[in-house]
């Protein structure tokens, strides 16, 4: 099944047929006539309770830092997280290009101590919706990135062991659960001992492995969406007419 959304039929020159238009829910979409081509979210998300955040619902966050992909997606925020120290100018240029809200990645791995409470500090002055520590944040650096920052923490999970709780005690907003195939069983054993604490969770490329996720207590999905060139070979598959 194709992620973009369908041709509209017509050349350049062709007004828009009104009676053409499909409403989905009732809600009237609005489009233009080149950009109508976009990575859509699984449909499933759509069953996620969402995370509200400054009055925004958050419900789908793309992991890119692919700026084509984050300027043509329906995600509801931006999970700008990579495998490399965290760097300004990366969140810089993230934060320019989107239309969206963004959780910026500060580190928390290789990156600890002064440097990441800097580097958050740096984000929210950015304009930041959250930022993104990795798993082995020590508490101590989660403390003080909390006593400063006045935006969500989003602190991210990869195995069961953790200690959800004290997680939450030293600062953490959101939990993120990265754990592979693991994922729905961590979410489910923090919804169980932390009913009320957000959860956003990586959800994979299915639609079963999102619905999985939903059901055991994820509030968001973190989609990572095929490559630019993945995406590129199915628009020129269909440039060749398969």
């Amino acid at each position: 099944m194709s992620l973009f959304k369908a041709d509209r039929a017509g050349g350049e020159g062709d007004l828009l047929d009104v009676d053409s238009l499909e409403h989905e829910g009732g809600i009237p979409p609005i489009e233009s006539r080149l950009r109508h081509n976009i990575l859509r979210m699984p449909k499933e998300i759509e069953r996620a309770s969402g995370i509200v955040v400054y009055g925004r619902t958050i419900r789908s966050l793309i992991f890119s830092t692919d700026i084509a992909i984050i300027r043509n997606c329906d995600a509801d925020a931006v999970f700008c997280v990579y495998p490399f120290t965290a760097q300004r100018a990366v969140s810089a240029a993230v934060l320019q290009a989107a239309s969206m809200p963004v959780f910026v990645g500060v580190g928390g791995g290789t990156t600890q101590g002064t440097r990441a409470v800097y580097l958050a500090m740096d984000a929210e002055n950015q304009g930041a919706m959250g930022v993104v520590l990795n798993a082995p944040i020590p508490n101590r650096d989660l403390r003080t990135a909390a006593r400063i920052l006045d935006i969500p923490i989003v602190v991210t999970v990869t195995t069961i062991a953790t200690d959800f709780r004290r997680r939450i005690e030293n600062g953490a907003t959101i939990l993120n659960v990265a754990a592979g195939a693991k994922t729905p069983e961590v979410v489910a054993k923090i919804r169980a001992e932390l009913p009320k604490v957000p959860i956003m969770a990586s959800g994979g490329r299915t639609a079963d492995s999102i619905a999985a996720t939903i059901d055991a207590g994820a509030n968001a999905i973190v989609f990572n969406p095929p490559s630019s060139s993945e995406l590129f070979r199915e628009l020129m598959d269909g440039y060749r007419g398969r």
